[in-house]
């Protein structure tokens, strides 16, 4: 999907769930803290939107990113090159939807993380859990007050809806985001922890 694709997607996702929920532009730029003139940009397929742009929009609609970010497909064997993705990115995180899926009250997005050095990438929260998985370079990861650095190979899941932040340790970090919503209630429920909920 080209970037040009991509913009036409998250605009016509973002106006069906707008439009959906009853919201005007003026309501949903007060929720998201995005400009009015911005969500219009964004809805005419014409915006370049952000890391934090798009998970503003997400919390503000209650739904999960991919919801604003892919067409539906029919099942099937699905290959993704990650060439022709479009990119969402912050001051220190480069990321690539490479797949939603819906598994019966579970909805997944697997990305394409890429975190560059210099910068701390912080999210002030939302909806799920996140499961990092590093793949080469060393990446500091969590709430800000108690971070974790992982190595290549490394996992780590925490809950989303609190602070956390990314940062490269030293040099540039490759890593795999798994970001997990319940389907019925897009904010983390209570004692809903990160580990199977059938598991012992």
């Amino acid at each position: 999907m080209s970037r040009g694709q991509a913009g036409q997607v998250l605009g016509s996702n973002l106006r069906a769930l707008r439009e959906r929920r009853g919201l005007s532009l003026s309501e949903l730029a007060r929720r998201s803290g995005i400009a009015k003139g911005t969500l219009s940009q964004l809805e005419s397929g014409t915006g370049n939107p952000t890391i934090e742009t798009v998970f503003s929009l997400s919390n503000a609609l209650d739904v999960p990113v991919s919801d604003l970010l892919t067409e539906r497909v029919d099942p099937g064997i699905v290959l993704v090159r990650s060439a022709g993705l479009d990119v969402l990115s912050s001051n220190a995180v480069d990321l690539r939807m490479l797949r939603r899926m819906d598994i019966t009250s579970t909805v997944l997005e697997i990305y394409d993380q890429q975190v560059r050095p210099g910068q701390v990438q912080r999210s002030t929260g939302h909806p799920g859990f996140e499961h990092v998985v590093v793949v080469s370079g060393r990446l500091r990861v969590g709430p800000p007050e108690q971070p974790f650095e992982l190595g290549p190979g490394d996992y780590l899941c925490f809950p989303a809806n609190q602070p956390h932040n990314y940062e490269a340790v030293s040099g540039p970090v490759a890593s795999v985001l798994l970001l997990q919503y319940p389907v019925d209630a897009p904010t983390p429920l209570a004692g809903w922890p990160c580990v199977d909920r059938n598991e012992d």
